[in-house]
């Protein structure tokens, strides 16, 4: 029957088995001449040498990405695979699940395996955000234009920050939880201060040194080693407190308490336990169980609530005993709201800092997520750890994952 069939695939175990990064860069920084291919073919051979395991042996790509930033953008998980040095035969496959389309890379390679389609494969998420297009749109313009017919040019990134079927742009969707759990401007520029905070002493204490690929960059002084995420600065929160609101008078967002507009990539190396035994391969963390959900659009950053409930449920887990909670930081009350729909403890719960310090480049964010959740489990500071994330036009995706003893 087909649901012992899927109850047996479900029964399979799933491995991240190598996880790298770029580090991130500012918005218009170091990494900006590089498209959202080129980062991700970069962190995707950093990945595939950390696991150890022949290229020849991953037989499936899936690469997040959201802005179509680049002139090869539409070949992009495909020109990964082949420039990783994947054989000519796997497929690829990009996906756009917008700010989901990381964790929704690593989803898609373990169904894949789950269904018996392939063994192990190439999973990961990337975005140039400093390479989004400004548009003149066909329509208006390979015809024929008349005469006085205003062609200016359209910022297909802050467009794309919109959501037109709700009528609001992302920030106002943030403010409408502010509003509906009480969070004041000072609990969110406080929440922002320690997003800061949390990454530099993480920094210091070299806990994204197993994660991060270096990308050699051109500078002044030659070619260089970019190793450390660019967006993170040292601020207090009396310098948050006059920046003024961004979407609405009176309001909480603002410059300091949003996600980084900035560039990188993400990738990892999801295998089968067979294909663990066959290649002697040493996982860094079991991947157990994933949800995506829908919400409501006006309050598209409380997704993660009902998804971080469905993945753990499936998991088997309580949240309660769940060591280190990730969800991306869209913005400081939208990570207040989920934090208090969830009544997690803050100490457990973005402890190295998110994307307020150190960026949300689209695509890449749930890749980053889950690859740094499986080097924190692997060096043995959590035995279970959730990654989440909102998404735009109402959404939410989580997963689960464990320790390996």
């Amino acid at each position: 029957p087909l649901a012992t069939i899927l109850a047996s695939f479900m029964r399979s175990r799933l491995f991240i088995v190598g996880a790298s990064r770029t580090a991130f860069g500012a918005f218009g920084g170091a990494l900006k001449a590089h498209t959202a291919t080129d980062l991700s073919v970069h962190a995707s051979k950093a990945a595939v040498a950390a696991a150890a395991i022949p290229p020849s042996a991953l037989r499936t790509v899936c690469i997040g990405s959201v802005t179509q930033s680049s002139p090869d953008a539409a070949y992009m998980a495909r020109h990964v695979g082949l420039k990783t040095g994947l054989d000519l035969e796997v497929p690829a496959l990009s996906i756009n699940r917008l700010c989901g389309s990381g964790f929704q890379a690593v989803v898609n390679v373990a169904q894949e395996i789950l269904l018996g389609e392939v063994e192990a494969g190439l999973a990961g998420g990337t975005e140039s955000m400093s390479q989004a297009p400004m548009a003149v749109y066909g329509q208006d313009i390979r015809w024929g234009t008349r005469l006085g017919k205003d062609l200016g040019m359209v910022d297909t990134l802050w467009s794309g920050l919109t959501d037109t079927h709700a009528g609001c742009p992302m920030g106002i969707t943030a403010e409408n939880l502010a509003s509906d759990f009480g969070i004041t401007r000072a609990q969110s520029d406080a929440y922002a201060l320690s997003s800061q905070e949390r990454w530099a002493a993480a920094h210091s204490a070299g806990a994204f040194a197993d994660e991060i690929s270096p990308v050699q960059v051109k500078s002044k002084k030659g070619k260089v080693d970019f190793v450390v995420d660019e967006h993170p600065r040292a601020t207090t929160l009396e310098k948050l407190s006059k920046l003024p609101a961004t979407f609405k008078k009176d309001g909480v967002v603002h410059a300091g308490s949003a996600s980084g507009i900035c560039d990188g990539a993400a990738s990892l190396v999801v295998a089968s336990e067979a294909a663990v035994e066959q290649h002697g391969l040493k996982p860094l963390a079991e991947l157990v169980s994933w949800a995506v959900v829908g919400v409501e659009p006006t309050r598209m950053g409380i997704g993660p609530v009902p998804a971080i409930k469905a993945a753990a449920l499936r998991a088997g887990v309580e949240l309660s005993s769940v060591d280190r909670v990730e969800i991306n930081e869209a913005f400081a009350p939208q990570v207040m709201a989920c934090a208090q729909a969830l009544k997690l403890d803050m100490a457990r719960t973005n402890l190295n800092g998110g994307a307020i310090a150190l960026g949300h480049p689209l695509g890449a964010s749930g890749a980053r997520i889950t690859a740094h959740l499986a080097h924190v489990l692997a060096r043995g500071e959590a035995s279970t750890a959730i990654g989440a994330a909102c998404i735009g036009g109402g959404q939410g995706i989580a997963l689960v994952l464990k320790a390996v003893p």
